[in-house]
């Protein structure tokens, strides 16, 4: 959702001191629900007394992630001693999980541990609401900085410091209708897909799809989310020589390369407007569309392969998003744990990261739910491997694509909220990418000239 930009100057050691002695966690009225065990208040929202050497977590997943998760939280427990080890909560994603985050933290009343995107937690670091991630504590229980694929290492990092521990990369996909490709002649002998490869065997794989679906070649939402219209668009644009960044220094500056968002933008239009896809479709829609052989082709995030998963008779593969332009890239973020800013114990910070290392020690089940292990042991064990449709997309991990950093970017951010509306705007026949760009500049500039709240 979209909201005001904050008043300017607001620095952190300011509202650290306003709210401190608890006025954060007794003015908060968050709704929370537990994932796991433990009464039904997250810790530092109820003041609630919790077993000694009880581990507290909060996070933000929903559907088949949190059903994922919950299964790990439960091994943990049975590992630790029982219901009484573990304290977690599941808040509402986006921008309202950080808001809670940040104020527990600010109150002195944060979880032990949390889950942050790659592209919050640096906003979260700079603000001095992360404790650093060093050598020596990961080395607590037994890891380090190689224990991890570089690139989701770089990207929960702030001037060279690691704020955050990440669990995964997750990419934007292909997903493909195995019954209607086969039907359109483009699966291999392996009954994988076929290489696709540039605009014209793109757009020629889509409309032999559309000729056995009789409705469409591939499905994307466009409308009632902005999110999704933002991660083709940026998937698009980053395969493009010469694209640049949306923003810079620290999101003060709009960066982006106007001609060839406009390019960009007009060729997601051109898909649509074609017909090869449909301009307007939600995020249940979009699916549906691919599960029902109505088109062949379904772009999202690979966490969705639970949902195709349940939909019975349904033979479908995963793929990276296919190189249409210059070079391969994908829109992506990760999860990562954090340990917010707190007076911890060496017992407490060693409980806190042996919870970390316990859900690291089960990437393989989170892997089962699409996301790429960042955990190396993981990723690179005979198991992962052996693992379909998920190691079908593995190398996506390798030129994924963060957003820009800045106070109001990242995963569930206003950023993406203005830019994607626009996005699907114009993939809907509503404006043209000209007017698009106009209105997403004149939003940004709003954000852009608004003193950094976290500086």
């Amino acid at each position: 959702m979209t909201s005001s930009p904050p008043a300017p100057g607001r620095r952190a050691l300011t509202r650290r001191s306003l709210l401190h002695g608890g006025l954060a966690a007794g003015g908060l009225g968050l709704a929370a629900t537990t994932s796991g065990c433990g009464t039904p208040f997250a810790a530092g929202v109820a003041g609630t007394q919790l077993a000694p050497g009880t581990v507290t977590f909060w996070n933000l997943f929903g559907g088949g992630d949190g059903a994922r998760l919950q299964l790990m939280l439960e091994e943990y427990e049975r590992q630790h001693g029982g219901p009484s080890s573990l304290q977690s909560a599941t808040f509402a994603w986006g921008n309202p999980y950080y808001t809670k985050v940040s104020l527990a933290t600010l109150g002195d009343k944060p979880p032990d541990v949390a889950v942050a995107h790659a592209t919050r937690a640096t906003n979260l670091a700079r603000a001095g609401l992360l404790s650093e991630i060093t050598d020596e504590v990961l080395a607590l229980v037994d890891l380090s900085p190689d224990d991890f694929t570089p690139k989701v290492w770089e990207a929960v990092q702030v001037e060279g410091r690691a704020y955050a521990i990440p669990l995964d990369t997750h990419p934007f996909v292909l997903f493909y209708n195995k019954g209607v490709c086969r039907e359109a002649g483009l699966l291999d002998a392996d009954d994988q897909l076929v290489t696709i490869e540039g605009t014209e065997q793109w757009e020629a794989a889509l409309t032999a799809a559309k000729e056995v679906t009789g409705a469409y070649g591939a499905s994307v939402a466009t409308v009632s989310e902005t999110a999704t219209p933002w991660r083709f668009f940026q998937t698009l644009y980053s395969q493009r020589t010469g694209s640049t960044p949306f923003l810079a220094e620290g999101g003060t500056e709009l960066t982006f390369n106007e001609e060839l968002v406009a390019d960009t933008l007009a060729y997601l239009r051109s898909l649509t407007e074609s017909g090869l896809m449909p301009e307007t479709t939600d995020y249940a829609g979009s699916q549906t569309l691919m599960f029902t052989g109505q088109s062949a082709f379904y772009l999202q995030g690979e966490w969705e392969i639970t949902t195709a998963q349940s939909v019975d008779g349904l033979e479908f593969g995963m793929v990276p998003v296919p190189q249409l332009f210059d070079q391969p890239a994908c829109q992506a973020d990760s999860h990562a744990f954090i340990l917010p800013t707190m007076e911890r114990s060496p017992d407490q910070l060693q409980r806190a990261m042996g919870f970390v290392k316990s859900m690291l020690d089960q990437s393989l089940a989170w892997a089962k739910g699409g996301h790429v292990p960042a955990y190396l042991p993981a990723l690179r064990s005979s198991e992962y491997q052996e693992l379909v449709p998920q190691s079908g997309y593995v190398q996506a991990a390798d030129y994924a694509v963060y957003d820009s950093p800045a106070w109001y970017s990242g995963s569930g951010s206003n950023f993406e909220t203005i830019v994607g509306a626009q996005i699907g705007l114009v993939m809907q026949g509503i404006a043209t990418p000209q007017e698009a760009i106009a209105s997403m500049r004149s939003q940004l500039q709003t954000y852009a000239d608004t003193a950094d709240p976290l500086s």
